[in-house]
């Protein structure tokens, strides 16, 4: 039996015509011979009024009640795509995560997927041809309702397409594959033919938009080929699959940046053992993540700590820094939301010099101040002020000159 996963995400879904269109594809697939398992999206704009309702009925919604509510927004767009199928004459259904089942943790809102029944999956194959499947959501071992947050039906598709060891995952957006950086921001961005898993993750945890980074890492850790495609164009998009050598001829594949960024810092903290995990224990219980960490020790017996947080944990935080802080004797404690983070990435660094000199030489050029810097093997990272996000963008852009094919330096 050969599977395609499709998913569609909510502009592809929006309405009755874009429906149609999305219908095209999946009639597309079946002529090539493939058993069909489609994952939707609710329709744009369905999940933040259902999420506004809540917050209109109670200024703290349950998180177990939320995902019971807007998991519907999925349930509406399988059903209303399965009787634009069935219209066809094909044999289609939906199915829901807990019909499947998709087993969670109990992480309510953002609930990480455990187990799928593959093998329950491919008995419906024998009485259809394709099957709907609502993306986004989940089931708990003792039958409550998740959801895996933003973006969650890339997951859902990435997860599945392993599950039923599918010969490609299509994931069609709005956009037609993954570019050098974002479009809007520089013209000169260009679209990839071909991306590894570790950039692609690297991209994605930087706020890109193309996948979700939870689908990735499934995709990386099954070997899922996916691929990134325009719902509205016929164009061939970006494929994501594992590194080869011609991908380490390239210096750097993209810039990408994410404004979602807080600065918190910690001023004249003892500089002595524990320090640090006084600090970041109580952040990791409150299930906040932080990104940048810096250290500067002083000569007098005191340290500096400073890290980032996403924006929406900064409230949170520093409720729970101004107890650390009390603690542990910090002189000051402070933030700011002025800031943004923009790297360079590409797999090419592991055996290419001189990447992160190129990238501080051309912000320097630019006169633009950096504030934190964090690496990875593949990847150079800094914190910049906010406002001159976009120039940085293009900047970096320019001086690895990825308008230009198979650049290496």
């Amino acid at each position: 039996m050969r599977i395609l996963v499709q998913k569609f995400g909510g502009s592809s879904v929006a309405d009755r015509d874009r429906m149609l269109r999305v219908r095209e594809k999946v009639l597309a697939g079946l002529s090539r011979g493939y058993k069909m398992l489609v994952v939707l999206s609710a329709r744009a704009g369905d999940t933040n009024k259902l999420l506004a309702l809540a917050n209109e009925y109670s200024p703290n919604p349950d998180p177990a009640e939320c995902d019971s509510m807007v998991s519907t927004g999925e349930q509406i767009s399988t059903a209303l795509f399965a009787m634009l199928l069935k219209d066809e004459g094909i044999k289609a259904r939906s199915l829901l995560g807990f019909q499947i089942p998709i087993i969670t943790d109990d992480v309510f809102m953002k609930a990480r997927i455990r187990s799928i029944d593959g093998a329950a999956i491919r008995k419906h194959f024998e009485r259809y041809d394709v099957l709907l499947v609502a993306g986004f959501q989940g089931i708990t071992e003792d039958g409550r309702i998740t959801t895996l947050g933003r973006g969650g039906s890339d997951t859902s598709a990435v997860a599945l397409a392993a599950a039923l060891e599918a010969e490609a995952c299509e994931i069609y957006t709005d956009v037609d594959g993954v570019y050098t950086t974002d479009p809007n921001i520089c013209a000169d961005a260009r679209k990839l033919d071909r991306i590894s898993y570790e950039e692609m993750l690297e991209m994605a945890s930087m706020g890109a938009k193309v996948l979700e980074i939870r689908s990735v890492e499934f995709a990386k850790k099954f070997n899922v080929v996916v691929h990134v495609r325009s719902t509205f164009t016929d164009t061939p998009g970006t494929i994501v699959t594992q590194e080869d050598p011609d991908m380490e001829h390239v210096l750097v594949s993209g810039i990408a940046y994410d404004k979602d960024q807080a600065r918190i810092t910690l001023a004249s903290v003892p500089n002595q053992p524990g320090i640090a995990a006084a600090i970041f224990s109580p952040l990791s219980a409150a299930n906040i993540a932080v990104d940048m960490i810096v250290q500067n020790p002083g000569l007098d017996g005191v340290t500096d700590m400073t890290f980032t947080v996403p924006r929406k944990d900064v409230s949170k935080t520093m409720a729970i820094m101004e107890e650390v802080s009390k603690a542990i004797g910090s002189k000051e404690l402070y933030h700011d939301l002025g800031v943004a983070k923009v790297s360079a990435i590409g797999v090419g660094m592991r055996n290419h010099a001189g990447v992160a000199s190129r990238a501080f030489a051309a912000l320097h050029r630019a006169g633009i101040n950096i504030l934190l810097i964090s690496t990875s093997e593949i990847k150079i990272s800094c914190l910049i002020e906010e406002k001159y996000l976009e120039l940085a963008v293009r900047i970096l852009h320019e001086a690895f000159e990825l308008e230009k094919a198979n650049y290496n330096g």
